[in-house]
């Protein structure tokens, strides 16, 4: 990493997670001695939210997407640089996992964004990882009658969060997860 002692530096982490017209199934309550019932039609075509979020503070930046690739990502990136205002000013340490299109060497990654790769198999450390819930409890036991009602679905429930940090931020803020300016 350049140095930049001016700037602003904010660490996040990053993730990716597919949802699809392929029910997710939940444990309900019931009457005793009546069986829930959950209607569910199973198809397979999916869409991706890729996650960013600031675990110290809750916020997040979520996108709904139609798939996962290099150029996907890129877009991904432009957008969340975008809209957090990243530049001179402001520095990013994005900490993601080590998925093929992370690391690709066609990738263009723009300034001010430094991407930090976690240890292979430890999604645990990754906090973006328990976003994945919040947003699946919202689609958990329903029926979806097209890709394009999931996507409006899940798109309202990424608003939703974005929105609420104070729901995001106990569930993502690690205890050694520290806000930090590298030196």
């Amino acid at each position: 990493m350049e140095e930049r002692p001016a700037a602003r530096w904010e660490v996040w982490g990053q993730d990716e997670a597919r949802i699809g017209l392929k029910p997710i199934l939940r444990r309900v309550w019931a009457p005793r001695g009546q069986r829930p019932v959950a209607f569910h039609r199973p198809r397979y075509k999916w869409l991706y939210v890729y996650g960013f979020v600031r675990p110290i503070t809750g916020e997040t930046c979520l996108l709904v997407m139609p798939g996962v690739s290099v150029e996907e990502f890129e877009l991904a990136l432009e957008h969340f640089a975008r809209t957090r205002g990243v530049g001179p000013d402001l520095q990013i340490v994005l900490v993601l996992d080590g998925a093929g299109w992370h690391k690709a060497t066609r990738l263009k990654v723009p300034e001010g964004i430094h991407l930090v790769f976690q240890p292979a198999y430890s999604p645990q450390l990754q906090p973006a990882e328990r976003l994945w819930p919040l947003i699946n409890e919202h689609v958990a036991n329903r029926t979806h009658h097209d890709l394009d009602h999931l996507w409006s679905e899940v798109e309202q429930r990424c608003g939703w969060l974005e929105a609420h940090p104070e729901a995001i931020r106990p569930r993502t803020s690690f205890y050694w997860w520290e806000e930090a300016s590298p030196r």
